[in-house]
């Protein structure tokens, strides 16, 4: 049995596991699917010359590497000559970007998932000041205990200033810092005055121009413009609560123009031209009937549209620039099967080499270099070349009718190629976000177990319109939000892909809380589930979240509903007051420093539920925060996922073995310890 787990019985027989599996027939270690990627988030530095990248350092951390793109070696390791330029002992760095100096690195880092993340830079190229092992030493731009960093501009007109958004004056709102990153000075740029909750600065003279602004009253947004540095700033767009919209940019003209998204008079969002003086629209550039607009291609220089992407299933693009259409026609002929996307990862200043990303949902993700003058594409490396020996299902894009009849848009990872099979509804967090086409590798280890996985972007989900997204308001747990996957469930039966004795509901942070009012609300319906930083109690909640939330917390209340004014609501819509109701097996995992979803969260759930005697488990990591970053705590809590699946829904499970440096702890168990 699993270390504070109690012993269990073996994995019941299941006869649809001897039909033809979508997988390698062979169980995909789990430590190839959540461990640390190779390499991954290429880079270009500006000139071209250079190539920074995320891969694990000797310690087995994800950190910064550089490539030189003139002096690659040439001895069959591509590698060979590549440095690496931070040394994180403990925790992976996930981002980077190039400075516009093409010498610098900026990264972001926080303390154990407490998501107070500073911004550091390093020098990419060699340099003196290094530290024992030779590694360059990073500078922390934004010191400070609890400050965090938020908005980074940077520009390639001024290589050597940034701006910089933190919440060091006041821990709830974020000022706007000029710094230089070469000497560390950083001096008040624009203060803001209480209700900003984002900024935007115009290129050609590098200086902030627009205020994004929340009502906290009535939770309408409105777009300031100022003419100048020097100027006040002066309300030009408004959008109430119910409608969605910001500016994008401006344009090439002094800033007298700019770019809008906005779903006013229609219902998904448009992009639109507008007068930055009027609020005048001057010109619809796109949109779509099904889907909000997406990503938005600018010239950097002329500032015009070159191309706009939208995704109802799967991304589509419209271009509006010939000469870039045609650098996509071209890469598309580059791809093995037109199953694959094609994402854009980076380019030089001057576009003639780009980073190409092959994105693909039954394998990972592969990068390739590619030189535009000459039109050639050469491979850069895999993202996880581990996983290559492997067999993985293909994802498929799946309408699914709600129970009022509105189309829902899911992705199926089927386990085997016909018949039904135990399945797991794999919930998104967010709620205020959705589910995306592509490799997952939590759905293919599902299948590979042998359970089908669902995903489902239900009501409340971004990317369908002003309509679909409000249509979740006050709908948690017991309203359409919740229904909707009851929906899911339901269709997946019908269409003879889930076995309707074996459903799991598993989710992360709201979708952890969607397995809780799911094994609440409709305890008839699954067999078990995982919970990951879910909340329990939404009043609880939202008194703590992170300051820097405070001002859009009447916003959360108008989506949620009044938990603050309304005690029955909030006890109507909070598992934890209906935890008499769950019939199933639940495994709670938590990070004890999450800001977001507090550790007291999974706490009340999980000991009110051993008080009553409701199976849990319950496994808490201190170095962790809203969710696992450490491959280590990531793959010893799949560890104890995959067997708590095996025994409740009667799939494949790997030998666990006890990771070396995870650092789960077993609340409910040390709690029995100490009172014996």
């Amino acid at each position: 049995s699993l270390p504070g787990f109690p012993p269990s019985p073996a994995p019941r027989h299941n006869p649809i596991m001897s039909m033809a599996r979508t997988t390698s027939e062979e169980l995909i270690p789990r430590d190839v699917l959540f461990g640390n990627p190779e390499n991954t988030s290429p880079i270009l530095s500006p000139d071209g010359n250079y190539l920074a990248y995320l891969a694990p350092s000797p310690d087995g951390v994800m950190n910064i590497f550089v490539r030189d793109l003139n002096n690659q070696a040439t001895n069959g390791d591509a590698k060979a000559n590549d440095r690496q330029i931070t040394d994180d002992k403990k925790r992976a760095i996930r981002s980077l970007s190039w400075a516009y100096d093409n010498k610098s690195i900026f990264f972001m880092q926080d303390k154990a998932g407490d998501e107070n993340f500073h911004l550091y830079v390093t020098d990419a190229l060699p340099t003196e000041s290094v530290d024992e092992n030779g590694v360059p030493l990073a500078r922390d731009l934004t010191p400070g205990d609890n400050v965090k960093a938020s908005t980074i501009i940077t520009n390639h007109r001024y290589p050597d200033e940034i701006l910089i958004g933190t919440n060091e004056r006041d821990p709830q709102i974020f000022d706007i810092y000029r710094c230089n990153y070469q000497t560390g000075e950083k001096v008040l740029d624009t203060l803001n005055p209480g209700d900003v909750v984002g900024w935007g600065a115009e290129d050609d003279s590098f200086t902030i121009r627009s205020a994004t602004v929340k009502n906290p009253m009535d939770s309408s947004s409105t777009v300031r413009i100022r003419d100048s540095i020097d100027a006040e700033f002066k309300d030009v767009f408004h959008f109430p609560y119910g409608e969605e919209g910001g500016l994008l940019d401006f344009c090439a003209d002094g800033g007298k123009t700019g770019y809008l998204r906005s779903t006013i008079g229609r219902d998904t969002s448009a992009l639109l031209k507008v007068d930055l003086a009027t609020g005048e629209t001057l010109e619809e550039i796109f949109s779509n009937d099904q889907a909000d607009i997406g990503g938005v291609t600018l010239d950097k220089d002329t500032k015009e549209v070159r191309a706009v992407t939208y995704n109802y299933a799967r991304t589509e693009r419209v271009f509006m620039d010939q000469d870039l259409e045609a650098d996509y026609n071209f890469l598309m002929t580059q791809l093995p099967n037109p199953n694959c996307e094609i994402g854009v990862s980076s380019r030089s200043l001057d576009e003639t080499k780009w980073i190409i990303s092959m994105l693909r949902s039954d394998g990972p993700t592969e990068y390739m270099i590619y030189d535009k003058p000459n039109k050639a594409v050469t491979p850069l490396f895999v993202s996880n070349p581990k996983l290559l020996p492997y067999k993985f299902s293909q994802m498929e894009d799946v309408r699914i009718p709600a129970h009022d009849g509105m189309e829902l848009v899911g992705y199926l990872t089927r386990s085997v190629t016909e018949g039904p099979s135990p399945i797991v509804l794999l919930v998104h967090g967010g709620p205020w976000a959705r589910d995306y086409f592509g490799f997952n590798p939590s759905a293919q280890w599902f299948a590979n177990r042998g359970y089908a996985t669902l995903q489902v972007n239900f009501r409340g989900s971004t990317g369908y319109g002003k309509s679909f997204l409000h249509k979740g308001d006050k709908q948690w747990g017991v309203g359409d939000m919740q229904h909707d996957l009851t929906s899911a469930v339901n269709w997946a039966i019908e269409q003879g892909i889930a076995d309707p004795d074996n459903v799991c509901i598993y989710g992360g942070s709201y979708g952890g809380y969607a397995c809780l009012a799911g094994l609440t609300f409709t305890p008839e319906l699954y067999k078990c589930g995982v919970d990951v930083v879910g909340p329990s109690n939404i009043k609880t909640l939202l008194d703590s979240i992170p300051d820097y939330w405070k001002p859009i917390r009447n916003d959360m209340l108008l989506k949620i509903g009044d938990v603050d004014g309304d005690e029955e609501f909030n006890r109507k819509i909070s598992p934890l007051f209906h935890v008499d109701s769950i019939k199933a097996p639940l495994l709670i995992g938590q990070g004890a420093n999450d800001p977001r979803v507090k550790q007291a969260e999974a706490d009340q759930i999980a000991f009110t539920m051993k008080e009553k005697g409701i199976p849990c488990e319950y496994v808490l990591y201190p170095d962790e925060g809203h969710g696992f970053a450490r491959p280590e705590n990531r793959i010893d809590f799949n560890g104890r996922v995959e067997k708590f699946l095996a025994e409740h829904l009667g799939g494949r499970a790997e030998e666990f073995d006890e990771v070396e440096g995870a650092t789960a702890q077993f609340p409910l168990l040390e709690k029995a310890a100490a009172a014996m």
